[in-house]
């Protein structure tokens, strides 16, 4: 982890997803995991973000610590609901204590539709990146649990096995460790997750520092105007969770906001 302070849920998500990579390395061979990685056939993350209009990452995910559960869904069900609202890929939480995900939400949404998708989970083991890399399009990668040598070795691995990067960053310090590392696709979290409290002007304030790169804004975003909002502010694309488990609608007005 960095030297950073990291926030206590956050922190405490890092230690329960150790403990899962520690029972995944003694269940599989790491070194099939990484032969599978490279086998499997991705779809272009990255470049689906980039078509011209805001793109849209609409969540897949049954709860989460800052509200709680929020509803239960079928996974491949709401993939093809978010994908005839114009998704441009697909997020699905596979954490399974505080969001209530599984691997097999993972399988059974990509299973459904054609879009990209990333498995977001809270990734502090290589052996989780090349777990991603067999059933899935991108990965998350959380700047508050690496250093920048860590990072930047995540992401090479990730690009070894034709995983996307997003690489998720909470303010101007992250932000620049995250360049620094290599990464292509930044997402801006607008949640602070020492409180959990949103604030928008987090991505118009981050932004600027991130020209040139793929830029996602996350968190907080509950309307067509807080997408027009973001698009100003220079986002190629919005991942929105909870607002879009609750209106799956959502979707559809966001992907409608122009260039």
């Amino acid at each position: 982890m960095s030297e950073r302070e990291v926030p206590s849920v956050l922190e405490g998500l890092a230690r329960a997803a150790k403990a899962r990579a520690e029972d995944l390395k003694r269940a599989v061979d790491p070194d099939e995991l990484y032969r599978r990685a490279l086998a499997f056939p991705k779809r272009d993350f990255a470049g689906a973000l980039t078509d011209g209009n805001l793109a849209v990452i609409p969540e897949i995910k049954r709860a989460s610590p800052s509200v709680g559960f929020i509803r239960e869904a079928d996974p491949a069900e709401q993939a093809r609901l978010y994908g005839s609202g114009g998704a441009s890929c697909l997020s699905v939480l596979t954490e399974p204590e505080r969001f209530k995900g599984t691997l097999g939400d993972l399988d059974a949404a990509r299973q459904a539709v054609e879009l990209p998708v990333i498995r977001k989970d809270f990734t502090v083991d290589e052996v989780q990146v090349l777990e991603a890399g067999t059933r899935a399009d991108a990965v998350l990668l959380i700047v508050a649990l690496f250093d920048e040598a860590s990072l930047a070795r995540y992401i090479r691995l990730a690009r070894e096995v034709g995983l996307a990067a997003l690489v998720e960053v909470h303010d101007e310090e992250e932000a620049e460790v995250a360049l620094s590392a290599g990464a292509e696709v930044v997402g801006v979290n607008n949640r602070d997750l020492r409180d959990f409290t949103v604030d928008l002007g987090t991505f118009e304030r981050i932004s600027p520092l991130l020209e040139g790169k793929v830029r996602v804004a996350e968190s907080g975003i509950t309307s067509a105007e807080d997408g027009r909002r973001m698009r100003a502010a220079g986002a190629d694309a919005v991942l929105v969770g909870e607002a879009a488990m609750r209106n799956p609608e959502l979707v559809r007005r966001l992907r409608e906001i122009g260039g």
